[in-house]
């Protein structure tokens, strides 16, 4: 059958309904990925999306269609579709565009916890059977049976913390759902906690009524880091439409960017397990390094994309990974990124110091400087990383993922977007006149 090939992305499935991915589209995708794994069971959940239904129950009737049984466990955040799959030992299929907009659906698939679907390794191929329909016969149609495995993942995710930690000190947090699909259990988890828990957009609603499903855009975080300062929380929580990415706003309203939580989260969680490996993305801070290395750790970098590093966690056996992005993950969690999870860490953190979060923030503001992400529309975005190599040829240039230079004083990433004409660069000096100053250097080059 004829599908968008570009929805077939890095790391995931995801296109515009019905446009791009449509209900035929979906069936033939459950097909596909039921023959290429030769699955017996497969795990199905769904996010809150207008059109998850529709998606949801195509996707399934292709599975079912192509002789695999179907557990459903409904409306669900990725982190307990993670748990779910690692719980069962089943390959899954979760039904979700994760923070895009509200006309977005697609599907983010696992093979075998922790290991995922990613454009090299099995989403390439799931395009390939349904564009020539080389689906694997079959001589029976599965059945679907609905699984709720809530309370498990409740009970779970505490027993990654220390509650009695929390009684030492009363916290106050405000968390935005956005009207995406973690707030249910999210209410759930706090609710058995000390802490005064108030929340924004906590009900799920595909309409979206009240801001965005992306917190790194700041105008769907503006409403949050106000009420921080105006309610006098101790933090404010942000997660993404799918729960997956988890953010942070201080107590002054400031968001804090994934770089800095990493390393206090890291530093944080070696007194745990000291000498433990962590792994970052290629974007980051050196920050990162520089405090996981203080507190005895192992810093390893790792290209960009959760495919690459939960790989990178289990070959390496590494207590935690964090992403600029705001994805977190966690040996604990079977190496699998969480939104829940680093939250309820924060307030672990929070509780067993003295020390507010901008009070911990103000030795890295102090002495790293970073540009953030910074987007750049380019005809030839191959071209633009071979000028910049020409231009910084005397600096330390490693191809990890795109082009990263390191100098004394300086470094940067430069990488294309695998789905966009966009190139991407984060950029960090010691002070903040050489940042702005290199920033504006490189975006030079650039845009040409």
């Amino acid at each position: 059958m004829q599908i968008a090939p570009g929805i077939f992305k890095a790391y995931d499935i995801r296109g515009i309904y019905p446009t791009e991915l449509n209900e035929e589209g979906a069936y033939a995708i459950g097909r596909a990925f039921v023959t290429f794994l030769q699955a017996r069971e497969v795990i199905v959940g769904h996010d809150m999306r207008l059109s998850g239904p529709a998606i949801f129950d195509a996707v399934t009737r292709g599975i079912m269609d192509q002789g695999a049984d179907v557990v459903n466990i409904g409306l669900v955040s990725t982190d307990q579709y993670y748990f779910a799959c690692t719980r069962l030992g089943l390959p899954g299929m979760m039904v979700t565009a994760s923070h895009n907009p509200k006309q977005y659906n697609g599907f983010k698939m696992v093979r075998q916890m922790p290991y995922l679907l990613s454009g090299a390794e099995g989403i390439q191929d799931l395009r390939r059977i349904v564009e020539n329909d080389a689906y694997a016969p079959t001589t029976r149609t599965g059945s679907m049976r609905a699984l709720d495995l809530s309370d498990e993942f409740v009970t779970f995710v505490l027993g990654l913390i220390d509650s009695d930690i929390l009684e030492r000190r009363r916290l106050k947090v405000i968390a935005d759902t956005g009207n995406g699909t973690v707030g249910p259990i999210l209410q759930r988890v706090y609710g058995r906690l000390p802490i005064d828990f108030i929340g924004m957009y906590l009900e799920p609603d595909g309409n979206l009524p009240n801001h965005g499903l992306d917190p790194l855009m700041p105008e769907n975080r503006a409403e949050l880091e106000r009420r921080v300062v105006e309610e006098g929380a101790d933090a404010g929580f942000a997660f993404d439409g799918d729960g997956d990415r988890f953010f942070v706003i201080d107590d002054r309203g400031r968001f804090i960017s994934g770089d800095f939580l990493t390393a206090l989260l890291g530093r944080y969680l070696l007194r745990r397990a000291p000498g433990s490996k962590i792994v970052y993305d290629v974007r980051a801070s050196w920050a990162v390094r520089d405090l996981i290395s203080a507190a005895g750790g192992v810093p390893l970098i790792e290209r960009v994309g959760h495919a690459f590093i939960k790989r990178r966690m289990a070959n390496e056996n590494a207590l935690f990974g964090g992403e600029v992005s705001g994805h977190y993950y966690f040996r604990d969690f079977n190496f699998a990124d969480s939104g829940i999870i680093p939250s309820l860490l924060v307030m672990e953190m929070l509780a067993g110091s003295d020390q507010s979060l901008s009070a911990m923030l103000a030795p890295l503001e102090e002495k790293y400087f970073i540009s953030g992400e910074i987007n750049s529309t380019v005809a030839s975005p191959k071209e633009r990383l071979e000028a910049l190599a020409a231009a910084y040829a005397d600096g330390v240039i490693e191809w990890i993922d795109g082009i990263s230079v390191t100098y004394p004083t300086w470094h940067m990433n430069v990488r294309a977007s695998n789905t966009e004409p966009l190139i991407r660069l984060n950029l960090e000096a010691t002070t903040r006149e050489e940042m702005e100053r290199r920033r504006d250097e490189v975006l030079a080059i650039i845009r040409g």
